[in-house]
């Protein structure tokens, strides 16, 4: 069907803010909690903090339960983001190892429906769980964006093409 109302269809459908959101460091958390993504060349990094969701009398049951949706999203991240290579994620420190079970058993459940081939370790004493994940094609974030020639390559900007699309938008 045709669309022709007045408001742009990506603005209509919300299309524009979840590409915005694909691109941000932060991913807030129904819980109140919210990761840090940081894609570098070595590795990408993912930090998952409590954040506003400090109030609960269980502190162990809360870290728990952000820990097991911070795993359901970086899964979700790595699909949408098409990241690959090495990954670590810092999860919030938990006191039992079935907590940390419970958490590496929510990342594999996750992950099993990807399409790309991903190798899960169990949660360090530290608290990092690594994981490997097959580069299928360019990460979205590459296909968009490339390095600034001002900083040597330290920051993104959108390229060309990204640019012009936005522009006829």
């Amino acid at each position: 069907k045709h669309y022709s109302d007045s408001q742009p269809i990506f603005d209509r459908f919300n299309v524009t803010r979840q590409l915005e959101a694909a691109f941000s460091r932060q991913v807030h958390l129904k819980s109140g909690g919210y990761i840090v993504i940081d894609e570098t060349e070595a590795l990408i990094s993912v930090d998952v903090n409590t954040g506003r969701n400090r109030g609960a009398k269980d502190v162990e049951k809360m870290i728990l339960e952000t820990n097991l949706e911070s795993a359901q999203e970086v899964a979700r991240q790595l699909r949408l983001r098409n990241i690959g290579g090495l990954v670590v994620v810092d999860f919030i420190d938990m006191r039992h190892r079935r907590d940390q079970q419970a958490v590496y058993r929510m990342m594999k459940d996750r992950l099993r429906h990807d399409k790309a081939k991903t190798q899960v370790l169990q949660i360090s004493s530290i608290g990092l769980m690594e994981m490997t994940r097959q580069r299928l094609n360019e990460s979205l974030r590459d296909s968009l964006f490339e390095p600034c020639t001002y900083c040597q390559g330290r920051g993104k900007v959108k390229t060309t093409m990204t640019m012009s699309i936005e522009i006829q938008r």
